[in-house]
C-alpha cells in the first residue's frame, strides 16, 4: 500500500537532504511536487491543497532554513502533516458501559462488509469478548451462508436469518438471544447498498432508530480512490457514522482513500484491512501509516504480530534447543507456521525501516513455504529430526511424495545446515551475517 506515493516522496526528499542550505525556492519546489504526488496517489483535491498550505506555513521559516539539517525538518514537518491528515492518534472503538455493544457495519455491495463482521468478532475475541454475529443482508442468501461459515471458522456464534426477513425486525429477537448468552458485543451485518438508493438507505435509518447502535462503521473498499471519500461523506450525512474501516489496502499502491477521508468527513478510520484472511485487520495508527509511507517502516507494529504469533512456551523450548545444538526440521516448520501467521513476507519485510526500499523490485515469493512444508512433511519422524540419515534414496522419495525434485531437497538440507551454523554463531554471542535464503 503507498507504494507510488512513498517512491516519489522518497524522490523528493532525497533531493532536499542531499542541500547542506536550503532555500525558500528549494522547499516550494520541494512543495510543488508533493503536490503533484498526492494527486497522483488519488488524493481529494480540497485535502492536498489545505495540507500543502500546513505544510508550507511550517517549512517556509526560520524553523527549517536556519537548521541544521534543513532536508530533515521537512521530512519532520510533512511526517507530522500527515499524522495530523490522518487523525492525529488511534482511534478505538466506543464499548457501552452496560454490554451489549451494538456495532453496525454499513457499506456498498462489495466492500467487504461480511468478511470485516468476522474479522472485527475475531479481534474481539483475542480481546477476552464475546462477541456475536448478526446476518441481516437477507437480500442475499450467500451472504448469510457465508458470516455462518465465517463465525464456525472463528468459534464465533452467528444469529442466523432467513432470506427475506425485514432486518429491522430481525434486531430485537438477536439482541434477546445476545443477553441470554452473555454476549457484549453484536455486531450487525447490514446489506450492501448504493448510498443513492433511497429506499435502502431509509431501512438503514429505520434499523439505526431501532437498535440505537453504539458504533455506525462505514465499510470502503480503499481501491476505490475518490469514490470511497464520495460514498463516506454520503453515508455520513444519512447515519452520522462513528468512523471508518477501509478493506483492501494490501491492493491499493496509491492510499489516497486513507489521506483524505478523515480531512473530508471528520470521521477517523478506526480499522484498515490487509488481507483476506480473518486475522488480517489491523486498528489504524496514523503515525505508522505516516512513516510506512515516508519508507521509516513500523517496528512498533512488527513487534506487536511477533508476539501475536510467537508462542511463548514454544520460544523457551526452541532457545534450550538451539542452547543444546538439536533445532531439527520439525522445528523450522513451526518457525515457519509462526512467520505465516503476521503476515505475507513482503507486508513483514515493509515494516523494518530501509528494508522495504533495498527490496524493491525483488520477487518476494511466499509459496516457498508451500514447498518447505510439503518436503518438511514428506520426510519420517525420525527424518526430521536426525537429517544425517538423508541419503539419496531417502531423497528421492521425499522428493516424490512432495511434488517437488532432490534438488529441491537438497537446497533445504543445505540452508537447514547453514541456518544451524548461524545459530550456533548467534548462541556464542559472535556476529553473523544473515545468508541469503532462496526456495
Amino acid at each position: 500500500m503507498f507504494e507510488s506515493l512513498s517512491d516519489r516522496l522518497e524522490g523528493i526528499f532525497k533531493k532536499l537532504k542531499g542541500r547542506g542550505l536550503l532555500k525558500e525556492e528549494d522547499v516550494m519546489a520541494a512543495l510543488k511536487e508533493i503536490r503533484m504526488a498526492l494527486l497522483e496517489a488519488d488524493v481529494n483535491f480540497k485535502v492536498v491543497k489545505d495540507f500543502v498550505e500546513k505544510v508550507r506555513e511550517r517549512a517556509v521559516g526560520k524553523e527549517v532554513i536556519d537548521s541544521i539539517t534543513p532536508g530533515q525538518q521537512v521530512v519532520k514537518i510533512v511526517h507530522d502533516s500527515l499524522c495530523e491528515l490522518m487523525g492525529g492518534g488511534q482511534s478505538k472503538i466506543n464499548l457501552a458501559p452496560n454490554p451489549p455493544t451494538v456495532i453496525m457495519l454499513v457499506g456498498l455491495h462489495g466492500s467487504g462488509k461480511t468478511t470485516t463482521a468476522a474479522k472485527l468478532a475475531n479481534n474481539f475475541k483475542k480481546d477476552g469478548r464475546r462477541p456475536m454475529l448478526v446476518a441481516m443482508d437477507t437480500g442475499r442468501p450467500a451472504a448469510i451462508d457465508q458470516l455462518v461459515s465465517l463465525g464456525k471458522q472463528i468459534d464465533v456464534p452467528v444469529h442466523a436469518t432467513r432470506p427475506g426477513d425485514n432486518p429491522v425486525a430481525i434486531y430485537p429477537e438477536a439482541l434477546k438471544k445476545a443477553n441470554l448468552e452473555g454476549r457484549d458485543i453484536l455486531i450487525l451485518d447490514t446489506a450492501g447498498r448504493l448510498h443513492i438508493d433511497e429506499g435502502l438507505m431509509d431501512q438503514l435509518e429505520d434499523l439505526k432508530k431501532t437498535a440505537k447502535p453504539h458504533e455506525i462503521l462505514l465499510v470502503a473498499d480503499a481501491m476505490t480512490g475518490q469514490d470511497a471519500v464520495n460514498i463516506s461523506t454520503s453515508f455520513n450525512d444519512r447515519l452520522n457514522l462513528q468512523g471508518v474501516v477501509l478493506t483492501k489496502m494490501d491492493g491499493d499502491a496509491r492510499g489516497g482513500a486513507a489521506l483524505s477521508i478523515v480531512h473530508v468527513t471528520g470521521k477517523p478510520i478506526k480499522f484498515i484491512g490487509v488481507g483476506e484472511k480473518v486475522d488480517f485487520l489491523e486498528p489504524f495508527y496514523p503515525e505508522r501509516m505516516a512513516s510506512r509511507i515516508l519508507g521509516m517502516g513500523d517496528v512498533v507494529s512488527l513487534v506487536e504480530k511477533a508476539q501475536e504469533a510467537v508462542d511463548l512456551e514454544n520460544a523457551l523450548e526452541l532457545e534450550d534447543k538451539i542452547k543444546k545444538d538439536r533445532f531439527t526440521y520439525e522445528d523450522l516448520i513451526t518457525q515457519i507456521k509462526q512467520i505465516k501467521k503476521m503476515g505475507s513476507l513482503e507486508s513483514i519485510l515493509s515494516m523494518i525501516p530501509g528494508l522495504g526500499k533495498q527490496l524493491k523490485g525483488v520477487n518476494i515469493d511466499d509459496t516457498a513455504f508451500v514447498k518447505v512444508e510439503a518436503i518438511i512433511n514428506s520426510m519420517t519422524t525420525q527424518e526430521r529430526r536426525n537429517y544425517v540419515i538423508l541419503n539419496g534414496s531417502r531423497k528421492q522419495r521425499i522428493a516424490a511424495g512432495s511434488g517437488t525434485t532432490v534438488a529441491d531437497v537438497n537446497k533445504i538440507v543445505k540452508q537447514h545446515l547453514t541456518m544451524k551454523k548461524m545459530l550456533r554463531k548467534f548462541k556464542g554471542g559472535k556476529g553473523f551475517k544473515m545468508p541469503q535464503f532462496k526456495f
